[in-house]
Order: structure tokens, then sequence, then C-alpha cells
């Protein structure tokens, strides 16, 4: 199939995405997220606090709605962010290479 010059500079143009840079910034966020939310509740208290929240205990092993779930979530939502991460990265690349194949 012949490509016109407009269409083919940018095909040119779409650039690969480095899958570790992308699983590194998603852990951070991730990891961050989590840490936060899970800090504002504890501060926030109330009779029930974060019961929503805390329902990713069925998920994440030992992760609770206190301070040191807080801990625990930092490292699970930054596992869960960066494996999300590489794997959209990767996905992205199989899709352009098959595009400028």
């Amino acid at each position: 199939m012949e490509m016109d010059p407009e269409q083919y500079a940018v095909s040119r143009a779409v650039v690969r995405m480095h899958a570790g840079v992308l699983a590194l910034v998603c852990a951070i966020l991730g990891g961050a997220s989590l840490f936060a939310m899970t800090l504002w509740l504890v501060i926030k208290g109330g009779p029930r606090v974060g019961q929503h929240l805390g329902l990713l205990s069925q998920y994440f092993y030992g992760y609770t709605v206190t301070w040191k779930g807080s801990i625990i979530g930092l490292v699970y939502g930054a596992v869960t962010g960066g494996i999300v991460g590489w794997l959209i990265g990767s996905v992205y690349n199989g899709v352009v290479w098959l595009r400028q194949r």
C-alpha cells in the first residue's frame, strides 16, 4: 500500500516509547497516589475510615487504611503502576513496530 508523503512523514515521526521509563513514571505516580489517599483518609478520621479504599486489601495482602497501610500501599501502588506502565509501553511499541513494518 502506497502512502502519500504527508502520511509517511507522520508515520516516521512516531517514536518508540521507552517502556522502562514509562514504567518508572507510572510506578512513582501509582505509589505516591495510593500513599497520599491513604494518609488523607487516616488524617481525616471518622467512624468508618476509608471503607471503600480498604477494599484494596482484597487484592493487596496486608494493606489497610492506617499509617502502616500507607507504606504498604506505597509499595503495592508502585509495583502495580510499574507493571501497568511497562505493559502500556510495550503494547504501544508493538503497534508502532507493526505500523512501520
